[in-house]
């Protein structure tokens, strides 16, 4: 009897041990896949309900091979713009993490960052995207589009895996995007911006120069990437968990094939998928709009659950105002680096920026962030304020905040 009760036990310990793991890897999964703009966090600075616009999808798609992840139909969200902003265009790609193995892009293909049949049918327009002259004061009347995202490379993959029924088709979707675009009527803007938040303001960088080579040379054209300047880091063991993560994505999904030869030509193409490399190279003007301590960097790249042996950083990595002095000094660090990357990048006129010193991550996409009596301030201009002057060339934008805690205006993220 007491020795069944000892197997017994041992597989009750088994059955726990085998449980946490579990968890452990659907944070670790969670945190590659996804993407803290998901949250539907509106936040503050409604005045109205948002407009909802239904989807689109690309019905020619599938013959060119511009697939999502489970071989259905890419999309995208379109509301015309009106008067004034009739012939000016406004592209936002959407972010959602990325899938560098089988593993998490099977798991991507059964949500709506992997396939069309699970996008929702009507999104909320908000932020960048809103239609009201209160919510988005240089912008609203634009045509205004979010191209959906699933193909778990920003944009930029071309490969598939026949036996787990895989498509890595996101540099196809990319054109078949801009294809249909254009034939609704881009091709005749006057002035256009391509922007993304997140996974989408990395491919806002990739697919800049791209973009601009859409129009004529009398089309002012311009790029923003929200939340897009991810940094190849050591992380809190002293490894690089997101260059392993990229690394994964790259030779996955074929994406070398599509990166610079700028930049592949001198590097291995896994480093050339970091923004910090590509920056430079970009030859239409660019605004970055970063967090300096951006949180899903934080949580994914800098103290992920899979590099905190000691689970030392799971406070911290959830709420800014339970970090310990070490702690803070390890991310303070971190914007050090950020600021160190961008400062050539900076030397350009042409080019804007605006790193605020926020634990948030995507704030074009947010009300509060974006435009609002109380959003996020570096001196006397907000984000929507300084991403216009830029665009219009009303004023040069080159701000970066002072270090935590002495920005007041932020909207900080604190998760459960």
């Amino acid at each position: 009897m007491r020795k069944r009760s000892k197997s017994f036990g041992g597989m009750n310990l088994l059955w726990v041990f085998g449980f946490i793991g579990l968890v452990i890897l659907k944070l670790v999964q969670g945190m590659e896949n996804g993407n803290v703009s998901d949250m539907k966090y509106w936040g503050r600075g409604f005045y109205n309900k948002p407009l909802l616009v239904g989807l689109t999808l690309i019905n020619g798609a599938a013959a060119k091979g511009a697939v999502c992840l489970d071989g259905s139909l890419p999309g995208y969200h379109f509301h015309r713009g009106y008067g004034p902003g009739s012939n000016s265009w406004l592209i936002q790609l959407e972010g959602g993490g990325w899938c560098g193995n089988i593993r998490n892009c099977i798991y991507s293909k059964r949500t709506r960052h992997g396939s069309s049949f699970h996008m929702e049918k009507q999104i909320p327009f908000v932020g960048i995207l809103s239609n009201k002259a209160v919510e988005n004061p240089d912008f609203f009347n634009w045509n205004r589009i979010k191209v959906r995202y699933c193909d778990g490379a920003s944009f930029s993959g071309d490969s598939q895996h026949e036996a787990a029924g895989l498509y890595f088709r996101g540099q196809r979707i990319w054109h078949a995007a801009m294809e249909d675009l254009m034939s609704k009527g881009m091709r005749y803007a006057k002035q256009a911006l391509l922007s993304g938040c997140s996974a989408g303001g990395l491919a806002s960088i990739l697919h800049c120069d791209e973009f601009r080579e859409l129009f004529p040379r009398t089309t002012r054209v311009k790029c923003l990437s929200d939340a897009g300047l991810f940094l190849d880091t050591v992380d809190v063991s002293g490894r690089r968990s997101l260059r392993n993560l990229f690394g994964g994505v790259v030779t996955l999904q074929g994406v070398n094939k599509n990166l610079p030869r700028s930049c592949t030509s001198r590097l291995n193409p896994i480093l050339c998928f970091f923004p910090q490399r590509l920056i430079a190279s970009v030859r239409t003007p660019l605004f970055l709009l970063n967090a300096a301590y951006d949180t899903w960097q934080i949580q994914a790249s800098l103290a992920p659950p899979s590099a905190d042996y000691r689970w030392n950083w799971n406070d911290c990595r959830k709420n800014y105002a339970r970090c310990s002095q070490p702690q803070l000094n390890y991310l303070q660090g971190f914007r050090n680096q950020m600021l160190g990357v961008v400062r050539g990048f900076s030397r350009s006129h042409q080019n804007g920026l605006f790193i605020n010193s926020c634990f948030a991550h995507c704030q074009t996409e947010r009300q509060d962030t974006w435009f609002a009596h109380d959003s996020p301030h570096i001196g006397n201009r907000g984000i929507a304020q300084s991403v216009g002057n830029w665009f219009f060339d009303r004023v040069g934008v080159q701000a970066i905040g002072c270090p935590y805690p002495c920005d007041k205006t932020c909207h900080n993220l604190v998760f459960n």
